[in-house]
């Protein structure tokens, strides 16, 4: 009834006043209950400044009525108890069967009944409370969240205008009509002046042709009377405008500039960039090239040795001669992938007739020659039959981009928009703009893409490509899908966080939607556990690999891959002619590249100009949208191409000319321990692809991994694992060649043959946010494919209940729903989040972008380690913590124009900053999207301190006696990492990003931190008991710094 109450109040404040607070409705309440009439309480409220009406008179009158009638039960309450009271003592006054010990029990019988029913009043105060708590953050979060769509549909950039109706096409010819009579008027009257200059300076030019002709070509003729009055007249006219323009230049008055003054201005820029230059050296490329003055004596040497005198037209001794590589990779031919279909290659008349034919007709002739087309009509049959259908085709079939338009032909769009999903948002916008030349409409239009903070559609798109977390998004607007006809997850297989969830979410909509078709595509032969998950759908196979496939492996194991895979790819390019084909290597991520593409380089660099161009052409997620466009350019005529890619190449991507993969068995993963929480990362940090069912069907790559960990100066031991890749680039569009690098014992008796779903083997703190963002509440028992360990979600429940994203209902909050907004990790969202509270969001989100990034800022050259440790501790000056080191990084490098010198000058990775810019400018829109202030508060690192340990006090270690540190929650010990700014001086205690098992258990970036914040900030979390530390305990030597 309170909450009720309060509610009423505030709506009738709000009709009145025009606003209401809660403190407000507290206060009129209160009133009402101290006042001792309607017209005593009507008074009070015109005092309090409300205007004198009869509406103030009719709320004050109801008001009261009703606070007067929650206190009439506690009035008979009173009454009783005095009418109890008298009866007691009428009793004992008249000893009526009572002897004293009756008396006694009896007073306290009633003191009793007292105590619980006071006791049972405050337990009802509370529940309301509480209750008032959660329906007030609800409210709030409700509004939170359509503040948020509001200005995600004004802030999204929307690549595609939508078309103007026809009053709005009148109301805009009207607008530009009345800025043509008022605004353009001043620019036409400048043009037409400068017109007039230019006409004039093109007359006088005409002018002294004409005089110059005539006395050429006339100089012996007689002229006549007119004639030569004619041309005296010419002469004397262009005399008189030269020396008017001669006497205007030597004018010593000043001229005033007007908006086209070219001739007397003076161009600015130049001057304006040199207060710019600073880190801007114009011959920084030459001053960092190490090998200049090496490469200036090699060339002066060779000048010197080739210097020859006599007959020039001597025939050499040796006309060519072999490069040899001293760390040659042999290999070994072990299978051949057949090809399938390869009778079917286009006939000879079809292909001479592409060549003559416009570029749109040759499209839609290629679409004729994959092999997907001579199944089409038994798909149309299949998606006809069934609403859910599993789709196995090889990569290069063409089911990505013929598909959705096949539907889109036979009439799918009619009753609604086709969407299909992709993994990576490069693949969604490659594959839709492939799609819309297909077609032959314009990008954004009949065909457009979706990704995060780009949206290239228009109410005309029917075929929408979006990346899974877009479809995600849709689902919090649209839990029914109601404007799809047909929903496609791509590239099913890989098994993403996102594509897991997206698959209990559409299993589920497509039982109430029996309209709805749902396609599952997948590029591998193990569909059966697609086909058991939704209902025991039917299974289409589509084959694709039209070319035959050599298989080849390396004798022994190799082990460095990276520098394996180089020089696999320069034998391939020096022995093999340059237009045979290009080359694709496969790598682990952006960083890989970057290493490999200087390599190669360094190593072309020393080969000298006689070997064919190799032009290096990287593919990675955070390319941008213009370097990704190389790779489909055509390779020039008489060299190469070498593409280095991470496994976007392996399914989403299909890249023409290329004939040689190398594949070096590596990729990147994460294993996190849910009840520790610590993350196992091997030296290096990858583990191989498994088998997968790569010996059934050709296409699919297996791949390895061995990965020496010292475990005594003498023994070391392998360490191999097992994923999948799959990697048919080769094949697709020609025969090819595999190169593995590893042996082929190990492809058939070490790989495991699946691997484990990403879902069971990572922190779930993100996967439950964004469920519950989605409003989903039993977790438990949600279709998952795979379910995760309770246990993993039963962590991920507490941590996120213990960062105030979940109330006790298990329902989210404000904060969580603010949390939910970031692409982070909830407690990296939880730390930018709670910067609001303490004025530094701006220094906050700079320190997140850092930490995103990983483990890449700094670098250590083997030769320079000395100069490369002093420049990274001089960030950590005054011992501020890995924290705040990363925030002077970020600074320092903003303060010099983001140079790169300065980068180079500080042993800095200049890649991993700019990938840390763009991060902090995304979190810096996000901000302003869920109504956080951007505010600074640089001075004051406290305040810093105490927003990064709201995010990660779960994170908090304390130091024991023996030097090393122990978790205050989940008790194991750990050890702060050799590259901390901390590492030698210990505090007493830190908060720490990560931990994670490499040689030993490490904490990374570590922040010192007081104890009592900790109960200051999470007094649900910890206890006194739990932070208290006795400073009078004897501490290590050189340790334990006070707080």
């Amino acid at each position: 009834m309170g909450s009720e109450l309060r509610k009423w109040v505030s709506d009738k404040l709000m009709s009145l006043l025009g606003y209401s607070q809660p403190t407000v409705v507290t206060y009129v309440l209160n009133l009402s209950k101290q006042a001792s009439s309607a017209v005593d309480l009507t008074n009070q409220l015109v005092d309090m400044g409300m205007s004198s009406s009869d509406e103030i008179q009719v709320f004050a009158q109801e008001i009261f009525a009703r606070v007067e009638r929650m206190t009439t039960r506690p009035n008979l309450n009173s009454r009783k108890e005095d009418t109890r009271k008298k009866k007691f003592r009428r009793r004992v006054e008249t000893h009526e069967d009572k002897d004293d010990d009756d008396v006694v029990k009896n007073v306290e019988d009633e003191r009793r009944v007292r105590r619980r029913t006071a006791q049972e009043q405050d337990d009802n105060d509370n529940s309301e409370s509480e209750e008032e708590e959660i329906i007030q953050d609800q409210r709030e979060r409700e509004e939170l969240e359509r503040h948020i769509r509001e200005r995600d549909a004004a802030a999204t950039r929307k690549l595609v205008e939508p078309k103007l109706t026809r009053k709005e096409e009148e109301e805009a010819i009207k607008r530009s009509d009345a800025l043509a009579c008022n605004d353009i008027a001043t620019l036409r009257k400048l043009s037409r002046q400068e017109y007039l200059k230019k006409r004039e300076q093109k007359k006088v030019e005409e002018l002294k042709d004409e005089i110059e002709d005539e006395q050429y070509l006339f100089d012996k003729v007689k002229l006549t009377e007119v004639e030569q009055s004619q041309l005296r007249y010419k002469q004397k006219l262009y005399e008189q405008v030269k020396k008017r323009s001669e006497d205007t230049d030597v004018m010593g008055e000043y001229k005033m500039p007007d908006a086209y003054d070219v001739e007397g201005g003076v161009n600015q820029n130049k001057r304006f960039s040199v207060a710019k230059l600073r880190y801007r050296d114009p011959d920084a490329a030459e001053k960092m090239n190490f090998f200049s003055e090496q490469e200036a004596w090699e060339e002066h040497q060779i000048a010197k040795a080739t210097l020859t005198f006599g007959s020039k037209n001597r025939n050499p001794r040796s006309e060519d001669y072999k490069f040899v590589f001293e760390d040659q990779i042999e290999f070994i031919k072990a299978t051949v992938m057949d090809g399938v279909n390869v009778e079917q290659e286009p006939p000879i008349e079809l292909r001479e007739k592409s060549t003559a034919t416009l570029a749109f007709e040759k499209l839609q002739e290629d679409r004729k020659i994959l092999p997907i087309y001579p199944y089409r009509d038994d798909l149309f049959k299949a998606i006809n039959d069934h609403q859910v259908l599993v789709i196995v085709g090889e990569t290069g079939s063409g089911k990505t981009t013929q598909i959705p338009q096949y539907l889109h032909e036979a009439g799918y769009t009619k009753r609604g928009k086709i969407g299909c999903t992709q993994p990576r948002r490069v693949a969604a916008m490659s594959v839709a703009a492939r799609v819309s030349d297909e077609l032959g409409v314009k990008l954004g239009h009949e065909v457009g893409y979706s990704i995060r903070f780009e949206d290239c559609t228009s109410e005309k798109t029917i075929l929408k490509y979006m990346t899974d977390g877009m479809l995600l998004r849709e689902f919090v607007g649209e839990p029914d899908l109601a404007s799809y006809s047909v929903i496609m997850l791509d590239e099913a297989h890989e098994r993403t966080l996102s594509t897991d969830i997206l698959f209990g979410l559409v299993k589920d909509i497509a039982r109430f939607r029996p309209d709805l078709k749902l396609l599952i595509s997948s590029a591998t032969l193990d569909a059966e556990k697609f086909s058991d998950f939704f209902d025991c759908a039917p299974i289409f196979k589509i084959p694709g690999r039209r070319f035959p496939v050599d298989i080849l492996y390396t004798i022994a194991p190799e082990a460095d891959y990276l520098n394996a895979a180089v020089v696999t790819a320069l034998q391939i390019h020096l022995t093999q002619p340059p237009g045979d084909g290009d080359i694709l290597i496969f790598l682990t991520g952006q960083e890989e590249i970057g290493t490999a593409e200087e390599i190669i380089k360094h190593r072309i660099k020393g080969l000298g100009t006689k070997i064919p161009e190799l032009i290096i052409c990287p593919i990675y997620a955070n390319l941008p949208t213009e370097l990704q466009a190389k790779i489909f350019e055509p390779t020039p005529e008489g060299a190469r191409k070498v593409v280095l890619a991470t496994n976007i190449a392996e399914t989403s991507l299909t890249i023409d000319g290329i004939k040689y993969v190398i594949d070096p068995g590596f990729s990147k993963i994460k294993s996190c321990n849910p009840r520790t929480g610590m993350e196992s990362l091997m030296r290096p940090t990858l583990v191989p692809k498994v088998k997968g069912p790569a010996i059934l069907r050709p296409g699919m790559f297996g791949r390895f991994l061995v990965a020496f960990r010292p475990i005594s100066d003498q023994l070391w031991s392998l360490f191999v694992v097992a994923l999948y890749r799959i990697s048919s680039s080769a094949g697709r569009t020609g025969p090819g060649k595999c190169f593995r690098l590893y042996t082929a014992y190990n492809y058939m008796n070490d790989l495991e043959d699946n691997t484990v779903p990403e879902i069971q083997r990572t922190n779930l703190a993100n996967v439950v946010l964004c469920l519950k963002n989605l409003g989903i509440i039993n977790l438990v028992n949600f279709d998952f494919m795979d379910p995760p360990p309770a246990e993993a979600i039963l962590k991920a429940l507490e941590l996120l209940f213990a960062l105030g994203a979940l109330n006790k209902l298990g329902e989210l909050t404000k904060i969580g729903r603010r949390m939910a907004e970031f692409p982070l990790d909830p407690m990296l969202s939880k730390m930018i989040v709670a910067s609001e509270k303490y004025k530094c969001s701006d220094e906050i989100i700079s320190i997140a972008a850092m930490l995103s990034v990983g483990n890449s800022i700094f670098y250590r050259p083997k030769d320079k380690q000395v100069h490369a440790d002093n420049a990274r501790m001089n960030f950590h000056m005054g011992n501020v913590g890995d924290h705040i080191a990363l925030l002077n990084v970020y600074n320092s490098w903003k303060e010099t124009n983001f140079s790169t010198e300065w980068c180079y000058e500080n042993y800095i990775q200049v890649r991993s900053l700019k990938r840390a810019r763009d991060i902090r400018d995304q979190l810096e829109g996000l901000l302003e999207r869920v109504e956080i202030e951007l505010t600074s508060n640089i001075n004051d690192l406290e305040a810093i301190k105490k927003s990064i340990a709201s995010g990660f006090f779960p994170h908090s270690a304390r130091l024991q006696k023996n030097g090393f540190y122990r978790t205050v929650k989940n008790p194991q010990t750990v050890y702060i990492h050799p590259r901390s700014g901390l590492a030698q001086g210990l505090p007493r205690w830190v908060v720490y990003h990560e931990l994670v098992l490499t040689t030993k258990e490490y904490i990374r970036q570590v922040t010192e931190l007081k104890p009592e914040w900790l109960v200051e900030i999470a007094p649900h979390y910890y206890q006194l008991k739990d932070v208290e530390d006795s400073c009078s305990k004897k501490m290590p030597r050189g340790s334990g710094r006070a707080s």
